[in-house]
């Protein structure tokens, strides 16, 4: 059986609060081992202090772009999705302006990894329990209407389920299955903390089998490296960018006299 319920009494987090006391706080008494907990960034880039002002939020999200993916204008402004430092791709960087003061936004932790390590070291030597630590936020899908939460950083716990060799319950073998249960567990971990609750923290029960010491990579592994990922544009820009590919191949060959784009 697999439980999962959300920590309550987490206050409001100031840039320097220790993250890992006050988790350790709300959660002293509840926990076992094996146990993953799943914290949205959110309260992780708050203490790290990645709240910046940002008269123009545009401007926050240009500076945290690596590579534009995609953009859409629609009535009142335009979307862009895009990847960030961290080799997510996502809407808007993943620049943040809810439940932030006027006039500020919050930006994703630095290395979500190494803040999920620091976490679960401190919540494993205060507890003496072998417990996980998975940090979420919130993304939309390709081919998928609405977002869900995923993981981006994460320590002690497998990240992957690689079933490749297996055999599923008809004996045929497994050749491709490789399951990101670290994004199903900021999943089902959202289903209790909701967006507007403000239990910012989740301790998902049952899958012990997945926490391991710290020598597991961490969530940026399961950022799909460039050199396998089939979807590197989105549908439009890379029509427009093949059009003017054949453009320029057509005028070199004609000596300049490509009719021009219509």
């Amino acid at each position: 059986m697999i439980t999962v319920f959300a920590l309550s009494g987490i206050p409001e987090i100031a840039p320097g609060d220790d993250v890992a006391a006050l988790i350790g706080d709300a959660a002293d008494g509840l926990l076992e081992d094996g146990d993953i907990l799943a914290v949205t960034s959110k309260i992780i880039s708050k203490a790290e202090g990645r709240q910046v002002a940002a008269a123009d939020r545009e401007q926050a999200i240009t500076e945290q772009t690596v590579r534009v993916v995609a953009t859409r204008e629609y009535p009142g402004g335009v979307t862009r999705i895009v990847e960030n430092p961290l080799g997510i791709v996502a809407a808007a960087a993943g620049v943040d302006a809810s439940n932030t003061p006027d006039g500020t936004v919050l930006l994703l932790p630095v290395d979500p990894d190494a803040s999920a390590r620091v976490i679960a070291e401190q919540l494993r030597a205060r507890f003496g329990l072998r417990v996980g630590l998975v940090i979420t936020d919130t993304l939309g899908r390709p081919w998928r209407v609405g977002q869900t939460d995923v993981a981006i950083g994460a320590a002690g716990v497998r990240v992957l389920d690689d079933l490749r060799g297996s055999v599923d319950a008809a004996g045929r073998a497994l050749n491709v299955t490789l399951t990101a249960v670290a994004d199903e567990i900021a999943a089902a971990a959202d289903l209790v903390k909701g967006k507007t609750s403000q239990n910012p923290v989740a301790v998902v029960r049952g899958l012990g089998r997945l926490v391991g010491g710290f020598d597991e990579p961490g969530a940026r592994s399961i950022v799909r490296p460039a050199e396998h990922d089939m979807f590197r544009l989105g549908t439009e820009e890379a029509w427009r960018a093949g059009f003017e590919a054949g453009r320029s191949a057509q005028s070199q060959e004609t000596g300049g006299s490509a009719e021009p784009a219509v």
